[in-house]
C-alpha cells in the first residue's frame, strides 16, 4: 500500500524515492511484523482462551507434556496476520513471486486452520482426515507446479533446479518439476508439523530459515550479485525479501508468548502454514535441495518418524511384535524420553539450525 501509494509521488518529493529499495522496505516490514504480534498477539490469546480453544495431549506422549493441557492452539493466526499485513504495507503487491508466496501461505494456512477447527473447536479426535490434509497439499503443488511449468515470465528457468556446491550448476527436469514441487510443499509443511512438538522449537527454526531466505531472495534478485556468487539470476525475486523479513520477525514475535513455558501454540494452521510458505520459497528461489541442508532440522524430524513407523512394522510383521529405533518420534521426543529437558533440547536444535543455515549459504562460493 505505502508502495503502491507513496513511491509515484518521488517526482514531488524526493525522500520518498526512498521507497524504491527493498532493504528499506523489507526492514519496515520486519519493524512492522513485530509491533503486529506483541500488539495482537495477547488480544488472540485472549479470545482463544474465552472459546476454550486449548491444546488436546495425546495420552501417549511424554509425561511432562501432560501440564500443557488447555494452552490455547490457533496460535498460527497471529503468525499470519503479522506476515501479511506489513506485507500489504510495504511489498510491491504487483510481483509475481510476492502474489505466489501470499497464495501459497493462505491455502496452507487455511488447510490447517480447518484441521485445528475441527480437532479443538468440533472435538474430532483425528481433526481433518489424513487423506484430505495430503490431498490440500498435493492440490497446492500442483497449482503451483503447473503455474512455474506454463507461465511465460518462469521460461527460463521453469523446469531448472539448482545444485548447491557447484559454480552455475543446473539441472533441467522438465516436466517432471510438477512432482517436485508437489513434494517439497507436501514433505516441508508436514515436516515443520512434525518439529512443532515442543515450546519455541519449530517458531525459532522457522526464524532461521526464513532470515536465511531473505538474504538469498535479495542476492538472487540482483544481476550483479547473483553473477558474483554464481547462483541463478531471477529477475523479481528480491521482493520476496520483503516477505522473508515479515516472516522471520513474526517468529520472533510470536516467540514472545510461545517460549517455555508457552502461553500459545501455533498449531495446525501456524505449523502447516509457514511450513508450507518455506517450501513455497525454496521453490520460487529455485533453492529445492538446499532446503534440504537449510532445514535440516525439519529433515532429521521427518526422518525419524518414517524410520520409527518403517521399523516397527517390518519387526512386527517378521517377529510378531514391533520394535523401536527410538525411544519415541519426533526426535525431539526421544531427547525427552531420555531425560533431558526440554529448553535444552529447543536450544541445541536452534544451535544446529543456525549452523545448518551458515553451511547452506556457504556453499555459493565453495566451487
Amino acid at each position: 500500500m505505502f508502495y503502491h501509494f507513496l513511491y509515484p509521488l518521488r517526482e514531488h518529493f524526493s525522500a520518498l524515492n526512498i521507497f524504491q529499495y527493498i532493504t528499506f522496505r523489507a526492514a519496515m516490514a520486519g519493524m512492522t511484523s513485530l509491533l503486529i504480534a506483541f500488539y495482537i498477539g495477547p488480544k488472540i490469546i485472549n479470545m482463544l482462551k474465552k472459546h476454550e480453544v486449548g491444546e488436546i495431549i495425546r495420552t501417549e506422549g511424554p509425561e511432562s507434556h501432560f501440564s500443557k493441557k488447555g494452552t490455547p492452539t490457533m496460535g498460527g493466526l497471529i503468525i499470519i496476520l503479522s506476515v501479511l499485513i506489513p506485507l500489504l504495507l510495504w511489498a510491491n503487491l504487483k510481483n509475481t513471486y510476492i502474489q505466489l508466496i501470499v497464495f501459497v501461505t493462505l491455502w496452507m494456512s487455511g488447510v490447517g486452520f480447518i484441521d485445528d477447527y475441527l480437532k479443538v473447536v468440533k472435538k474430532y479426535k483425528k481433526g481433518l482426515i489424513a487423506k484430505y490434509k495430503l490431498a490440500g497439499q498435493i492440490i497446492l503443488g500442483l497449482l503451483l507446479g503447473i503455474y512455474l511449468y506454463i507461465s511465460p515470465q518462469f521460461d527460463q528457468v521453469d523446469t531448472l533446479i539448482s545444485l548447491p556446491f557447484f559454480k552455475n550448476t543446473y539441472l533441467d527436469i522438465g516436466v517432471f518439476y510438477i512432482p517436485l514441487v508437489v513434494l517439497v510443499i507436501t514433505g516441508t509443511s508436514n515436516a515443520v508439523n512434525l518439529t512443532d512438538g515442543l515450546d519455541g522449537l519449530a517458531a525459532g527454526l522457522m526464524g532461521i530459515v526464513a532470515m536465511s531466505f531473505a538474504a538469498i531472495s535479495y542476492v538472487s534478485g540482483r544481476v550483479d550479485f547473483s553473477q558474483y556468487l554464481n547462483i541463478i539470476y531471477l529477475k523479481g525475486s528480491g521482493e520476496l525479501t520483503v516477505y522473508c523479513l515479515a516472516f522471520a520477525f513474526a517468529m520472533l514475535g510470536f516467540l514472545w508468548y510461545n517460549s517455555k513455558p508457552a502461553q500459545v501454540f501455533m498449531g495446525d494452521t501456524g505449523s502447516l502454514g509457514m511450513g508450507g510458505a518455506i517450501g513455497g520459497l525454496a521453490i520460487l528461489m529455485k533453492k529445492e535441495i538446499l532446503l534440504f541442508f537449510l532445514g535440516g532440522i525439519f529433515v532429521a524430524e521427518a526422518v525419524s518418524v518414517l524410520i520409527q513407523v518403517g521399523y516397527f512394522r517390518y519387526t512386527r510383521k517378521k517377529y510378531g511384535t514391533g520394535r523401536r529405533v527410538f525411544k519415541m518420534a519426533p526426535l525431539h521426543h526421544h531427547y525427552e524420553m531420555q531425560g533431558m529437558p526440554e529448553s535444552k533440547i529447543v536450544i541445541r536444535f536452534w544451535i544446529i539450525g543456525i549452523l545448518l543455515a551458515l553451511l547452506s549459504i556457504s556453499t555459493f562460493k565453495i566451487l
